[in-house]
C-alpha cells in the first residue's frame, strides 16, 4: 500500500436535472450539453419520453434514440453502451425517472419478484433488485463521456403570496439519495425555469443566486472539467486480442474499429491496419 499526493484530474461531468414536468429539463440539457462538448453532433440523447426531445430538433443536429419499455436497468445499460459505441461525447438520459419508477422499471420488477419467489415479502425482493440498479448506477458513474440525466419530482401545490396558487418539485422519482450520485445536481423552478444546486462539487453554483441554464453554463462546467491531469484509462490490446478485433472486421463487424479505439491503448500501425480492414469492407 502506498499513498500519493491528491492530485485534481480531468474529470467527465456526471449532472442531474431536477424538475417537475413542464420546467423545461429537455431544453436545459440541450443547451447545457452544446455549450459543453461546442458540437450537436456529439450529443446523444437516450429519449424515454415518447421522443420528445425531438420536439427540439430546430436548435441542431442531435441523434436521439428512442428508448420503449420495459425500463430495466439493463436496457439503459444497453443504450449507454450504444452510444460510447457511437463515439458521442455527451449523453442526455431523458429520463432517467423511468428506470426507478416506469414500466418494466425497478419498482415493478422488485413486485414481480416478490410476488413470484418471495411469498409477497418485497424487501427480501431488493436483495436482487437492488444490485440491478447499482450496475445502472455504476455504469453512468465510470462511462468515460458526459452523462446528463434528467429526472421528474413530485409535485406539489403550495399557496404562495396573494394566495396565488404554485407547483413546486419535492422529491426525485428516482431511488432515495440519486442526487448524490452525481458531481452535479441542479433543480428547475417550474415557474421561473431557474436551476439552483442541491449537490455541487464543482463549487460553480453553491452559494450564487438561481440562474437560466443555457450554452454558457455548459461552457462554464467544461472549464472545470478540463482543469487536470488528463487520463489514459484505456486498457493495453495483446497481440491475441488484436488479431480476435481483425477476425470480426473481416466477418463485417466494422463498428468495432471505433470501440477498439476507445478502448484500447493502439499503436499508429494498429489503426492503420484497422483503417485499411474498414476501406476494404466498405468498398464491397
Amino acid at each position: 500500500m502506498e499513498f500519493k499526493k491528491a492530485t485534481r484530474k480531468k474529470v467527465k461531468l456526471k449532472l442531474n436535472l431536477s424538475s417537475p414536468s413542464g420546467a423545461g429539463k429537455t431544453m436545459s440539457a440541450l443547451l447545457l450539453a452544446k455549450g459543453l462538448v461546442g458540437s450537436w453532433d456529439k450529443i446523444g440523447v437516450i429519449d424515454t419520453e415518447n421522443e420528445s426531445a425531438s420536439l427540439y430538433s430546430h436548435l441542431g443536429e442531435f441523434q436521439t434514440l428512442s428508448l420503449t419499455p420495459p425500463f430495466s436497468p439493463e436496457r439503459y445499460i444497453e443504450a449507454i453502451s450504444a452510444a460510447e459505441k457511437a463515439g458521442f461525447e455527451c449523453i442526455i438520459l431523458d429520463s432517467s425517472s423511468h428506470e426507478w419508477s416506469g414500466e418494466g422499471g425497478c419498482i415493478e420488477i422488485n413486485e414481480k419478484l416478490a410476488q413470484l419467489k418471495y411469498k409477497g415479502n418485497s424487501w427480501s425482493a431488493w436483495n436482487e433488485t437492488t444490485p440491478r440498479h447499482d450496475k445502472f448506477v455504476n455504469k453512468i458513474l465510470q462511462t468515460n463521456i458526459h452523462v446528463i440525466t434528467c429526472t421528474r419530482s413530485k409535485t406539489e401545490t403550495v399557496m404562495g403570496e396573494g394566495k396565488k396558487v404554485h407547483k413546486v418539485g419535492m422529491k426525485d422519482i428516482q431511488r432515495e439519495g440519486w442526487e448524490y450520485e452525481l458531481s452535479l445536481s441542479l433543480n428547475i423552478d417550474r415557474e421561473t425555469h431557474l436551476a439552483s444546486p442541491s449537490k455541487d462539487r464543482t463549487g460553480l453554483f453553491e452559494g450564487k443566486d438561481a440562474f437560466i441554464i443555457t450554452e454558457e453554463t455548459g461552457s462554464l462546467i467544461r472549464d472545470w472539467c478540463e482543469k487536470g491531469i488528463e487520463v489514459d484509462n484505456r486498457s493495453e490490446v495483446s497481440e491475441s486480442q488484436f488479431q480476435k478485433l481483425i477476425d470480426k472486421i473481416k466477418s463485417g463487424a466494422i463498428d468495432v474499429i471505433r470501440t477498439a479505439k476507445i478502448h484500447f491503448k493502439l499503436t499508429e500501425e494498429q489503426i492503420n491496419t484497422l483503417q485499411d480492414w474498414e476501406d476494404q469492407q466498405n468498398a464491397k
